[in-house]
Protein backbone atom coordinates (compact mmCIF):
# COMPACT_ATOMS: atom_id res chain seq x y z
CA UNK A 1 0.00 0.00 0.00
CA UNK A 2 1.69 3.28 -0.93
CA UNK A 3 2.56 5.82 1.92
CA UNK A 4 0.49 9.22 1.98
CA UNK A 5 2.33 11.83 0.89
CA UNK A 6 0.35 14.55 2.88
CA UNK A 7 -2.98 15.96 4.03
CA UNK A 8 -5.08 18.43 4.12
CA UNK A 9 -7.19 18.90 7.44
CA UNK A 10 -9.19 21.40 9.60
CA UNK A 11 -8.13 21.98 13.33
CA UNK A 12 -10.91 21.89 16.15
CA UNK A 13 -10.85 23.87 19.02
CA UNK A 14 -12.84 21.83 22.33
CA UNK A 15 -14.88 25.25 24.12
CA UNK A 16 -15.22 25.85 27.99
CA UNK A 17 -19.05 24.05 27.44
CA UNK A 18 -17.37 20.86 26.56
CA UNK A 19 -18.33 21.02 22.69
CA UNK A 20 -15.80 21.17 19.91
CA UNK A 21 -15.81 23.65 17.40
CA UNK A 22 -14.04 23.28 14.09
CA UNK A 23 -11.65 26.27 13.05
CA UNK A 24 -12.23 27.64 9.92
CA UNK A 25 -8.61 28.35 8.29
CA UNK A 26 -7.81 24.93 6.31
CA UNK A 27 -4.33 23.27 6.77
CA UNK A 28 -1.77 21.16 5.14
CA UNK A 29 0.31 18.10 6.52
CA UNK A 30 3.00 16.75 4.69
CA UNK A 31 6.74 15.25 5.23
CA UNK A 32 10.29 15.31 4.21
CA UNK A 33 12.82 12.83 5.61
CA UNK A 34 10.87 11.84 8.19
CA UNK A 35 10.16 15.28 9.63
CA UNK A 36 6.35 16.25 9.49
CA UNK A 37 5.73 19.63 8.74
CA UNK A 38 2.01 21.34 9.69
CA UNK A 39 1.35 24.41 7.46
CA UNK A 40 -1.71 27.12 7.37
CA UNK A 41 -2.99 27.96 4.28
CA UNK A 42 -4.36 30.74 5.18
CA UNK A 43 -7.42 30.30 3.63
CA UNK A 44 -10.92 29.14 3.96
CA UNK A 45 -10.87 27.16 0.79
CA UNK A 46 -10.20 23.55 0.90
CA UNK A 47 -8.96 23.84 -3.08
CA UNK A 48 -6.13 26.40 -2.05
CA UNK A 49 -4.82 24.74 0.71
CA UNK A 50 -4.58 21.65 -1.85
CA UNK A 51 -2.58 24.06 -4.11
CA UNK A 52 -0.46 24.55 -1.46
CA UNK A 53 0.56 20.51 -0.67
CA UNK A 54 1.13 20.33 -3.90
CA UNK A 55 3.48 22.90 -4.05
CA UNK A 56 5.19 21.91 -1.20
CA UNK A 57 5.56 18.44 -2.19
CA UNK A 58 7.09 19.92 -5.32
CA UNK A 59 9.42 21.36 -3.62
CA UNK A 60 10.57 18.81 -1.77
CA UNK A 61 10.94 16.29 -4.63
CA UNK A 62 13.27 18.80 -6.72
CA UNK A 63 15.21 19.39 -3.60
CA UNK A 64 14.24 23.45 -2.92
CA UNK A 65 12.31 22.93 0.29
CA UNK A 66 14.26 24.65 2.87
CA UNK A 67 11.61 24.19 5.66
CA UNK A 68 9.49 26.52 6.71
CA UNK A 69 11.66 29.43 7.74
CA UNK A 70 12.49 30.85 4.71
CA UNK A 71 8.33 31.03 3.95
CA UNK A 72 8.33 32.88 7.74
CA UNK A 73 11.17 34.92 8.54
CA UNK A 74 10.36 38.66 8.63
CA UNK A 75 12.75 41.22 7.14
CA UNK A 76 13.71 42.56 10.69
CA UNK A 77 15.16 39.22 11.28
CA UNK A 78 17.09 39.59 8.32
CA UNK A 79 18.31 43.18 9.66
CA UNK A 80 19.16 42.08 12.93
CA UNK A 81 21.51 40.10 11.12
CA UNK A 82 23.19 42.64 9.20
CA UNK A 83 23.95 44.63 11.96
CA UNK A 84 25.38 42.11 13.77
CA UNK A 85 27.74 41.30 10.79
CA UNK A 86 28.73 44.76 11.01
CA UNK A 87 29.73 44.48 14.94
CA UNK A 88 31.37 41.17 13.96
CA UNK A 89 33.53 43.12 11.22
CA UNK A 90 34.37 46.44 13.48
CA UNK A 91 32.80 48.62 11.10
CA UNK A 92 32.75 52.33 11.47
CA UNK A 93 29.84 52.82 9.98
CA UNK A 94 27.56 50.75 12.38
CA UNK A 95 26.47 54.15 13.76
CA UNK A 96 24.86 55.06 10.54
CA UNK A 97 23.58 51.42 9.97
CA UNK A 98 21.03 52.16 13.30
CA UNK A 99 19.89 55.58 12.32
CA UNK A 100 19.12 54.23 8.48
CA UNK A 101 17.39 50.86 10.06
CA UNK A 102 15.35 53.08 12.97
CA UNK A 103 14.03 55.76 10.84
CA UNK A 104 13.44 54.29 6.87
CA UNK A 105 13.89 50.59 6.57
CA UNK A 106 12.59 49.26 9.76
CA UNK A 107 9.48 51.01 9.39
CA UNK A 108 8.93 50.38 5.97
CA UNK A 109 9.72 47.11 5.71
CA UNK A 110 9.86 45.26 9.26
CA UNK A 111 7.13 43.66 9.59
CA UNK A 112 6.87 42.27 5.74
CA UNK A 113 7.72 38.48 5.34
CA UNK A 114 11.00 38.25 3.65
CA UNK A 115 9.49 35.54 0.84
CA UNK A 116 6.60 38.86 0.06
CA UNK A 117 9.75 40.85 -0.71
CA UNK A 118 8.95 42.10 -4.37
CA UNK A 119 9.99 44.95 -7.01
CA UNK A 120 6.17 46.90 -6.21
CA UNK A 121 7.99 47.27 -2.49
CA UNK A 122 10.98 48.83 -3.83
CA UNK A 123 9.08 51.10 -6.04
CA UNK A 124 7.02 52.45 -2.99
CA UNK A 125 9.95 52.92 -0.58
CA UNK A 126 11.77 54.92 -3.73
CA UNK A 127 8.97 57.34 -4.11
CA UNK A 128 8.29 57.51 -0.77
CA UNK A 129 12.05 58.83 0.05
CA UNK A 130 11.76 61.32 -3.20
CA UNK A 131 8.61 62.64 -1.46
CA UNK A 132 11.11 63.04 1.63
CA UNK A 133 13.28 64.87 -0.66
CA UNK A 134 16.00 62.15 -0.06
CA UNK A 135 18.48 62.04 -2.94
CA UNK A 136 19.03 59.14 -4.83
CA UNK A 137 22.78 58.26 -3.56
CA UNK A 138 20.40 57.99 0.40
CA UNK A 139 18.38 56.05 -1.35
CA UNK A 140 21.04 53.53 -2.36
CA UNK A 141 22.50 53.76 0.45
CA UNK A 142 19.40 52.74 2.21
CA UNK A 143 18.62 49.77 -0.31
CA UNK A 144 22.30 48.71 -0.49
CA UNK A 145 21.24 47.94 3.11
CA UNK A 146 18.41 45.16 2.21
CA UNK A 147 20.75 43.90 -0.52
CA UNK A 148 23.17 42.92 2.12
CA UNK A 149 20.17 41.33 4.22
CA UNK A 150 19.11 39.34 1.42
CA UNK A 151 22.72 38.13 0.67
CA UNK A 152 23.67 37.05 4.67
CA UNK A 153 20.36 35.39 4.68
CA UNK A 154 21.35 33.11 1.88
CA UNK A 155 24.56 32.41 2.50
CA UNK A 156 23.66 30.95 6.12
CA UNK A 157 23.39 26.71 6.01
CA UNK A 158 20.39 26.08 5.72
CA UNK A 159 19.65 29.32 3.85
CA UNK A 160 17.16 31.56 5.89
CA UNK A 161 15.69 32.81 2.39
CA UNK A 162 15.08 30.73 -1.12
CA UNK A 163 16.05 33.99 -3.18
CA UNK A 164 17.43 37.30 -3.54
CA UNK A 165 15.89 40.21 -5.38
CA UNK A 166 16.62 42.23 -7.66
CA UNK A 167 17.55 45.68 -6.35
CA UNK A 168 18.28 48.40 -8.68
CA UNK A 169 20.77 51.28 -8.51
CA UNK A 170 19.39 54.81 -8.92
CA UNK A 171 21.40 57.16 -11.02
CA UNK A 172 23.76 59.40 -8.63
CA UNK A 173 25.50 63.02 -9.74
CA UNK A 174 28.04 62.24 -6.93
CA UNK A 175 31.25 63.99 -9.30
CA UNK A 176 32.51 66.71 -6.98
CA UNK A 177 32.04 70.15 -8.07
CA UNK A 178 33.11 72.72 -4.71
CA UNK A 179 36.39 74.41 -4.69
CA UNK A 180 38.22 76.84 -2.98
CA UNK A 181 41.09 79.02 -4.57
CA UNK A 182 43.67 80.41 -2.66
CA UNK A 183 41.89 83.44 -2.26
CA UNK A 184 39.22 81.70 -0.67
CA UNK A 185 41.46 79.75 1.32
CA UNK A 186 42.86 83.05 2.96
CA UNK A 187 39.10 84.56 3.32
CA UNK A 188 37.66 81.22 5.30
CA UNK A 189 41.21 80.93 7.40
CA UNK A 190 40.39 84.26 8.97
CA UNK A 191 37.27 83.28 9.44
CA UNK A 192 37.38 80.45 11.13
CA UNK A 193 36.91 79.54 14.88
CA UNK A 194 40.51 79.25 16.40
CA UNK A 195 39.47 75.42 17.12
CA UNK A 196 39.45 74.56 13.25
CA UNK A 197 42.16 76.36 11.61
CA UNK A 198 44.85 73.86 11.93
CA UNK A 199 42.37 71.25 10.86
CA UNK A 200 41.42 73.19 7.67
CA UNK A 201 44.94 74.29 6.97
CA UNK A 202 45.66 70.32 7.16
CA UNK A 203 42.91 69.35 5.20
CA UNK A 204 43.57 71.99 2.59
CA UNK A 205 47.18 71.39 1.51
CA UNK A 206 46.64 67.78 1.84
CA UNK A 207 42.76 66.70 1.10
CA UNK A 208 42.61 64.37 3.92
CA UNK A 209 39.19 63.41 5.01
CA UNK A 210 38.28 65.43 8.80
CA UNK A 211 37.58 62.04 10.07
CA UNK A 212 41.12 60.77 9.27
CA UNK A 213 42.67 64.00 10.30
CA UNK A 214 41.04 64.14 13.61
CA UNK A 215 42.76 60.63 15.02
CA UNK A 216 45.88 61.95 14.37
CA UNK A 217 47.87 61.86 17.60
CA UNK A 218 50.79 63.84 18.99
CA UNK A 219 53.56 60.68 18.07
CA UNK A 220 52.39 60.61 14.25
CA UNK A 221 53.87 64.11 13.79
CA UNK A 222 57.16 64.54 12.52
CA UNK A 223 58.69 68.44 12.36
CA UNK A 224 62.14 67.31 11.71
CA UNK A 225 61.37 65.40 8.96
CA UNK A 226 58.26 67.07 7.78
CA UNK A 227 56.27 64.27 7.98
CA UNK A 228 52.56 63.10 8.92
CA UNK A 229 52.04 59.21 9.50
CA UNK A 230 48.33 57.84 8.98
CA UNK A 231 47.28 55.03 10.88
CA UNK A 232 45.65 52.21 8.91
CA UNK A 233 43.29 51.95 11.59
CA UNK A 234 42.06 55.58 11.62
CA UNK A 235 41.92 55.42 7.31
CA UNK A 236 38.42 54.49 5.29
CA UNK A 237 40.46 52.33 2.95
CA UNK A 238 42.30 50.58 5.59
CA UNK A 239 45.92 51.69 4.20
CA UNK A 240 48.42 53.52 5.91
CA UNK A 241 50.11 56.54 4.11
CA UNK A 242 52.22 60.00 5.14
CA UNK A 243 51.50 63.76 4.48
CA UNK A 244 54.53 65.96 3.74
CA UNK A 245 54.18 68.94 6.43
CA UNK A 246 54.80 72.01 3.55
CA UNK A 247 53.47 75.45 3.54
CA UNK A 248 51.58 76.57 5.98
CA UNK A 249 51.03 73.83 7.64
CA UNK A 250 54.84 74.10 9.32
CA UNK A 251 54.22 77.10 11.08
CA UNK A 252 50.69 76.44 12.33
CA UNK A 253 51.09 72.67 13.35
CA UNK A 254 54.33 74.06 15.49
CA UNK A 255 51.60 77.03 17.12
CA UNK A 256 49.38 74.44 18.12
CA UNK A 257 52.24 71.90 20.01
CA UNK A 258 53.37 74.94 21.56
CA UNK A 259 49.72 75.93 22.66
CA UNK A 260 49.28 71.87 23.86
CA UNK A 261 52.32 72.27 25.87
CA UNK A 262 51.31 75.03 27.61
CA UNK A 263 47.66 74.71 28.39
CA UNK A 264 47.16 70.89 27.77
CA UNK A 265 50.06 68.77 28.46
CA UNK A 266 48.21 65.26 28.70
CA UNK A 267 46.09 66.18 25.46
CA UNK A 268 47.05 63.10 22.86
CA UNK A 269 45.57 64.78 19.87
CA UNK A 270 46.93 67.08 17.10
CA UNK A 271 43.86 68.75 16.29
CA UNK A 272 41.87 69.64 20.18
CA UNK A 273 38.97 72.33 20.99
CA UNK A 274 39.31 75.02 23.62
CA UNK A 275 38.92 72.41 26.29
CA UNK A 276 41.89 70.19 24.90
CA UNK A 277 39.43 67.31 24.18
CA UNK A 278 39.29 65.40 20.70
CA UNK A 279 37.27 67.74 18.18
CA UNK A 280 34.38 66.78 17.51
CA UNK A 281 31.10 67.44 14.89
CA UNK A 282 31.70 71.16 13.41
CA UNK A 283 29.00 71.33 10.96
CA UNK A 284 27.34 74.46 11.89
CA UNK A 285 30.55 76.66 12.97
CA UNK A 286 31.99 75.60 9.50
CA UNK A 287 28.70 76.55 7.73
CA UNK A 288 28.98 79.93 9.72
CA UNK A 289 32.31 81.07 8.74
CA UNK A 290 32.18 79.72 4.50
CA UNK A 291 29.28 82.04 4.85
CA UNK A 292 30.91 84.72 5.98
CA UNK A 293 34.09 84.17 4.00
CA UNK A 294 32.08 84.43 1.02
CA UNK A 295 32.11 80.54 -0.31
CA UNK A 296 28.43 79.23 1.09
CA UNK A 297 27.75 75.68 0.59
CA UNK A 298 31.59 74.49 0.33
CA UNK A 299 31.98 71.32 2.09
CA UNK A 300 34.95 69.99 3.95
CA UNK A 301 35.23 67.20 1.75
CA UNK A 302 35.85 69.94 -0.88
CA UNK A 303 39.05 70.08 0.17
CA UNK A 304 40.11 67.02 -1.38
CA UNK A 305 39.21 68.30 -4.60
CA UNK A 306 41.09 71.49 -4.19
CA UNK A 307 44.02 69.34 -2.72
CA UNK A 308 43.75 67.23 -5.37
CA UNK A 309 43.71 69.67 -7.99
CA UNK A 310 46.68 71.50 -6.98
CA UNK A 311 49.19 69.43 -6.65
CA UNK A 312 48.21 68.07 -10.04
CA UNK A 313 48.73 71.58 -11.24
CA UNK A 314 51.73 71.66 -9.69
CA UNK A 315 53.35 68.84 -11.53
CA UNK A 316 53.16 66.09 -8.81
CA UNK A 317 52.68 62.41 -9.67
CA UNK A 318 49.57 61.32 -9.88
CA UNK A 319 50.07 57.93 -7.74
CA UNK A 320 51.96 60.04 -5.58
CA UNK A 321 48.79 62.64 -4.95
CA UNK A 322 46.39 59.25 -4.91
CA UNK A 323 48.90 58.53 -1.80
CA UNK A 324 48.69 61.39 -0.07
CA UNK A 325 44.91 61.89 -0.33
CA UNK A 326 43.96 58.21 0.48
CA UNK A 327 42.67 57.80 -3.12
CA UNK A 328 42.59 54.21 -3.35
CA UNK A 329 41.75 53.62 -7.11
CA UNK A 330 42.22 55.54 -9.87
CA UNK A 331 38.49 55.91 -10.88
CA UNK A 332 37.99 57.61 -7.51
CA UNK A 333 40.55 59.92 -7.90
CA UNK A 334 39.21 61.03 -11.20
CA UNK A 335 36.10 62.29 -9.66
CA UNK A 336 37.93 65.04 -8.04
CA UNK A 337 39.66 66.43 -11.06
CA UNK A 338 37.99 68.91 -13.09
CA UNK A 339 38.89 71.21 -16.34
CA UNK A 340 38.48 74.87 -15.07
CA UNK A 341 38.21 77.92 -16.82
CA UNK A 342 42.04 78.28 -16.32
CA UNK A 343 42.84 75.24 -17.66
CA UNK A 344 40.86 75.86 -21.13
CA UNK A 345 42.75 78.79 -21.37
CA UNK A 346 46.08 76.88 -20.87
CA UNK A 347 44.64 74.56 -23.65
CA UNK A 348 44.40 77.27 -26.05
CA UNK A 349 47.36 78.60 -25.81
CA UNK A 350 49.33 75.91 -26.14
CA UNK A 351 47.40 74.80 -29.51
CA UNK A 352 47.71 78.37 -30.69
CA UNK A 353 51.45 78.08 -30.52
CA UNK A 354 51.89 74.58 -31.62
CA UNK A 355 49.70 75.55 -34.96
CA UNK A 356 51.32 78.77 -35.20
CA UNK A 357 54.60 76.68 -35.31
CA UNK A 358 53.86 74.10 -38.12
CA UNK A 359 54.80 74.84 -41.81
CA UNK A 360 52.07 75.61 -44.42
CA UNK A 361 50.92 72.51 -46.26
CA UNK A 362 51.43 71.67 -49.93
CA UNK A 363 48.08 71.97 -51.81
CA UNK A 364 46.27 74.21 -49.36
CA UNK A 365 43.95 76.50 -51.43
CA UNK A 366 44.59 80.16 -51.68
CA UNK A 367 41.33 80.72 -50.35
CA UNK A 368 38.58 79.73 -47.96
CA UNK A 369 36.37 77.84 -47.80
CA UNK A 370 33.66 79.90 -47.73
CA UNK A 371 35.30 81.81 -50.72
CA UNK A 372 35.58 78.66 -52.52
CA UNK A 373 31.87 77.57 -52.21
CA UNK A 374 31.08 81.09 -53.63
CA UNK A 375 32.85 81.38 -56.89
CA UNK A 376 32.02 77.69 -57.33
CA UNK A 377 28.06 78.09 -56.89
CA UNK A 378 28.91 81.32 -59.33
CA UNK A 379 30.46 79.22 -61.95
CA UNK A 380 26.91 76.36 -61.80
CA UNK A 381 24.47 79.68 -62.01
CA UNK A 382 26.65 81.07 -65.17
CA UNK A 383 26.25 77.73 -67.18
CA UNK A 384 22.78 77.63 -66.57
CA UNK A 385 22.29 80.84 -67.47
CA UNK A 386 23.64 80.53 -70.49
Amino acid sequence: MRAKLGSVFQRRKKLPDGTVKTLSPWWIKYTRAGQVFRESSGSDNRSEAGLLLKKRLGQIADGRFGGLTPERVRMNVLFQAVVADYVQNGKRTLLDLNVRLRHHLIPAFGDLRAAEFSSTHIKRYIAKRRQENAANATINRELAIVSRAFRLAAEEDPPVVVRIPHIPKLPEENVREGFLDLEGYHRLLAELPKRLRLLFVIGYHTGVRSGELKKIRIEQVDLKAKQIQVSRRTTKNRDAHTLPIYGDMGPWIEMALAERDAEFPECPWLFFDEHGSQIGTFRKAWASACKRAGVPGLLFHDLRRSAAMNMDRAGVPRRVIMQITGHKTEAMFLRYRIVNHQDLRDASHRMEEYLSQQPPQLGTPLGTPRQENRQRWETVERKLLN
